[in-house]
């Protein structure tokens, strides 16, 4: 018997159930790299306007930290390389991640993989079959990413290779997930371990780009290999090898892991529980529930605020070596002070779109124990719904508010001790402001959770919404009711003259308005 015995019917079938899950993150990438050549055109149409837009992104680094360099930004492919090449490779990576979890280890969780293993299956098909859905996913991707740009007035060039960088990452990331699987003692431990390695290549990939780095950093990460390309200036395919060999070799690793662990376990075990059976509260239970994923967050969140308070002096010398903004400088309409604070400003508003995520996880936890009939069996017990939404509340909003504040605080010590421009009181109470906002974020998803359950992705939207407004808005010259929309651009900048402190008492009245609905619906809602 083939060690792939069973991997071709089991695919057509995976393949078909799980391609509505699939087809929107195909769509969210091409689509994000087809809009970046018409706003480009749109919005840029002469070259005082491309000019501009270079001036604006040299004065702010923490750009070039979530989006990669901007090495061209007077072409479409230029324009297009920096705001969809790295981002759009995070996404694509997150998707493969997402794909191979699902459709492995998840289902060894919930059973299936074990009514399929009853049939004529070898283990290594049954994850051949999980990564071969990614990769052919990635591949789905390049193309359409491809076709779509390409209509839109991409060159053929650029926008091919861009299109391989997302499925490459897709490919390389899948092999990750693969490797994760058996190491993780559930799925949502092999999640946690992938996507965390995710988010930490990401951000060192930022951290070499934003500060003065040697450019042989860049061979240190998978997205350093893809960035290494040069998309729409050097247009080199070579890096892309490393990628392919990469996920060659992790994909081997993996299957061999997967030939020698048990079913249902994985190599790294699950501690074991106590002896005896603890006796719980519903605000105890909410805490342990998301215990596990609470403290690997607060650790990230450390670590993000060390990472990004050590670029921040970095960040102030690259605006003073700067010509073009020495020539801002010297007009009197900024200051060094005022551009390296709104760096450290950007990149707290950036942790705040991180925390509120870490929120709304929780907000989606409660769901899940919904759905999964756990729920009912405490309410029928004496526990109104009320106090069982509020252990949730307080878990959602804790975890976000002390990973913002931590960051912070990390950050702060960091910074000061490194530049005499940035006062620890300044950089934290810059943080704690910015918690409000992400506050808001949180109860979006809270709200949707609790009352109207069937739209909750909805409060993933608002949050990714909040994401580009914030980040692209200024940059794409959004109105200034449109930059409203985003709870993050209500947040003064503390150092600021003319900062309106009222704006943050507004951002906590509809956080408290958003909260007293959840309560409502969920008290009139069925609970499934």
């Amino acid at each position: 018997m083939s060690a792939l015995t069973g991997a071709k019917p089991l695919f057509r079938v995976a393949i078909g159930q799980d391609r509505r899950n699939i087809a929107p993150w195909v769509m969210l990438i091409s689509v994000l790299s087809a809009t970046s050549i018409i706003a480009y055109r749109w919005i840029f149409t002469d070259l005082s306007d491309r000019q501009a837009l270079s001036l604006t992104l040299a004065a702010n680094p923490a750009l070039e930290l979530v989006f990669g360099p901007a090495r061209d930004l007077l072409t479409n492919d230029g324009f297009n390389a920096w705001r969809a090449g790295m981002l759009g490779c995070f996404f694509a990576a997150l998707m493969a991640t997402l794909t191979v979890v699902r459709n492995s280890r998840a289902d060894e969780d919930s059973g299936q993989a074990e009514l399929i293993a009853s049939g004529i299956i070898t283990r290594q098909a049954r994850l051949a079959v999980a990564v071969g859905m990614a990769m052919v996913a990635g591949v789905a991707l390049g193309v359409v990413s491809f076709l779509l740009t390409w209509a839109f007035g991409g060159g053929i060039t650029s926008t091919l290779l861009i299109s391989a960088m997302f499925t490459s990452s897709a490919w390389m990331f899948a092999a990750v997930a693969a490797l994760c699987v058996q190491l993780g003692s559930d799925a949502r431990a092999a999640s946690s371990l992938a996507i965390g390695t995710l988010g930490f290549t990401y951000v060192l990939r930022g951290w070499f780009d934003s500060s003065e780095a040697p450019g042989w950093t860049e061979w240190l990460t998978p997205f350093g290999w893809l960035s290494r390309t040069r998309a729409a200036v050097d247009n080199d395919p070579l890096p892309l090898l490393a990628a392919l060999g990469f996920t060659v070799v992790l994909l081997a690793v993996a299957m061999r892991l997967q030939a020698r662990r048990d079913f249902g376990m994985g190599l790294v075990s699950s501690r074991p529980g106590p002896a005896t059976a603890p006796r719980l509260g519903v605000w105890s239970l909410a805490w342990r529930l998301n215990r596990g994923s609470a403290l690997t967050w607060l650790l990230s969140f450390a670590f993000l605020g060390m990472v990004f308070g050590n670029i921040a002096p970095t960040a102030s010398r690259l605006i003073t070596e700067n010509p073009a903004i020495r020539v801002i400088m010297a007009s009197g309409a900024r200051t060094q002070a005022e551009l390296t604070f709104g760096f450290v400003a950007t990149i707290q508003q950036v942790i705040g779109i991180i925390a509120a995520v870490a929120g709304a996880q929780v907000a989606m936890r409660f769901r899940e124990e919904e759905v999964d009939f756990r729920a009912e069996p405490l309410l029928a017990a004496p526990l109104r719904r009320a106090k069982h939404l509020a252990a949730t509340v307080l878990v959602a909003l804790g975890i976000s508010g002390v990973g913002m504040v931590s960051a912070g605080l990390v950050m702060a010590v960091v910074a000061s001790r490194g530049s005499d421009q940035l006062a620890f009181g300044d950089v934290w109470l810059q943080a704690v402001c910015t918690t409000v906002a992400v506050w808001l974020l949180v109860s979006v998803s809270l709200m949707l959770v609790a009352a109207k359950p069937v739209v909750r992705f909805g409060g993933w939207i608002v949050i990714v919404a909040t994401f580009g407004i914030t980040l692209l808005g200024p940059t794409f010259k959004f109105p200034e009711w449109a930059l409203d929309i985003s709870p993050l651009h209500h947040v003064p900048v503390v150092v600021a003259p003319d900062r309106a402190w009222g704006e943050l008492g507004w951002l906590g009245l509809v956080t408290v308005g958003l909260l007293a609905i959840a309560f409502v619906g969920y008290r009139r809602r069925d609970v499934i």
